[in-house]
């Protein structure tokens, strides 16, 4: 039997499943406290040894803060728009998003802002391409030294590679976000930050000593989760949401199924249709969010939550608002999943329930989804999985999460 144990290294818990890939299931998993005060190497060494070791090891990280993302594009609506969403898919938490040409005030706020790397855009494929080289100047005069993804207007992407270059900035380019308007290209650009992820942030986040942990780190947490629930719905065949509520933030995935021609899928837009999405709400959570929990329920007209049952569906319920208004097509969702350990520990179908009966939040909540909560923590593993064993992945999220229609 050949085994792979796929490792989260959150900022509270490190978890860790081990999986049979002969079989596609999982055999063990086990959870313990994030190491982060010491070496995120004793936790992570832990858990690997709870659960029995394995053939393979494949690490997922969002401690120390995970991927943090600043957005530089042309126009807010337009290739700003687009290169938020591509950060988001990417796994990243965007702090930071602005639109045309730089100035000194706005090197100001994006400094504020401590990204760990800058998306930087603009201008699609032959179109207007001075504010992409004016913002590759001000970055390079500026000596602002973080790693930047250049994926903007391609005919001008070598001179600005080579502005910034020039100045000992670190840039990865890519193919544009948006190569025409409403053509939304998010895969290279997703697969740049990830590859800077790797090289440029784990290891600057001091979480380890040594290079060993870096050196394990497959995906951002959120980036690996993302790429388990697209082979779940290429696995079923049908949308899917998953909720993932969390002591800090609450993130909500959705995977449509992609039809050019449906009438219900998401709008097509000038910023592009991203079929798969992810959106991430820093100040909804159940611990350290929960302030921003009972802020939002008075904001949105809620009832204000009691406890952490109150407090998840709460959470879940303003993120799906939120992640329902910047896209369409959701009505057509079959499956919503639920994550998170406040979900997983008991409640979780209540919390579901909350979320399909939410009728005054401006959008139109599935009436045909089946809810199912992610008991076993398998998504993520199933992501770290996908690249190298597809197939495998998808059978593990099939035995793993009974979704039976």
């Amino acid at each position: 039997m050949t085994t792979a144990v796929c490792v989260d290294v959150g900022s509270t818990y490190t978890k860790a499943a081990k999986i049979d890939l002969d079989g596609a299931r999982l055999i063990r998993r086990a959870e313990v406290p994030t190491t982060s005060a010491t070496d995120v190497l004793h936790g992570l060494d832990a858990a690997v040894a709870a659960v029995g070791g394995g053939d393979e090891l494949r690490v997922c990280s969002s401690a120390g803060g995970g991927l943090r993302l600043a957005v530089i594009g042309y126009e807010a609506l337009v290739t700003a728009e687009a290169g938020h969403r591509v950060g988001l898919s990417a796994g990243a938490q965007v702090v930071h998003v602005a639109a045309g040409p730089m100035s000194g005030p706005d090197l100001t706020r994006l400094r504020a802002a401590r990204p760990d790397v800058l998306l930087l855009v603009g201008g699609t494929d032959g179109g207007d391409g001075e504010v992409l080289l004016h913002n590759a100047r001000r970055l390079a005069a500026a000596r602002i030294r973080l790693p930047v993804v250049l994926a903007g207007n391609a005919d001008v992407r070598d001179e600005a590679l080579a502005l910034l270059t020039a100045r000992g900035v670190p840039v990865t380019p890519a193919a544009n976000v948006l190569p025409r308007i409403g053509v939304l290209d998010p895969l290279p650009a997703r697969a740049a930050i990830r590859d800077v992820f790797l090289r440029h942030v784990i290891g600057g986040k001091r979480l380890s000593r040594g290079r060993r942990f870096a050196s394990l780190v497959r995906a951002a947490t959120p980036d690996a989760v993302l790429a388990g629930v697209e082979a779940l719905a290429d696995r079923t065949g049908f949308g899917i949401l998953v909720v993932d509520v969390g002591g800090a933030t609450t993130d909500v995935y959705s995977a449509l199924v992609p039809d050019p021609e449906s009438e219900t899928g998401p709008r097509r837009d000038v910023a592009g249709t991203l079929w798969r999405a992810r959106t991430v709400e820093g100040d909804l959570g159940v611990a350290a969010g929960a302030d921003g929990t009972r802020a939002a329920a008075v904001a949105e007209k809620l009832p204000e939550p009691g406890d952490d049952r109150e407090l998840a569906a709460t959470a879940a319920v303003v993120a799906l608002r939120r992640h329902a208004r910047g896209r369409s097509g959701l009505c057509d969702v079959r499956l919503l999943l639920g994550s998170g350990g406040v979900l997983r520990h008991g409640g979780g179908e209540q919390v579901l329930r909350a979320v399909l009966s939410d009728v005054a939040g401006g959008w139109a909540p599935p009436d045909r989804a089946r809810t199912v909560i992610d008991e076993q923590y398998v998504l993520a593993a199933a992501g770290l999985l996908s690249a190298d064993h597809p197939a495998v992945a998808g059978e593990l999220l099939s035995n793993s999460i009974r979704y039976e229609m």
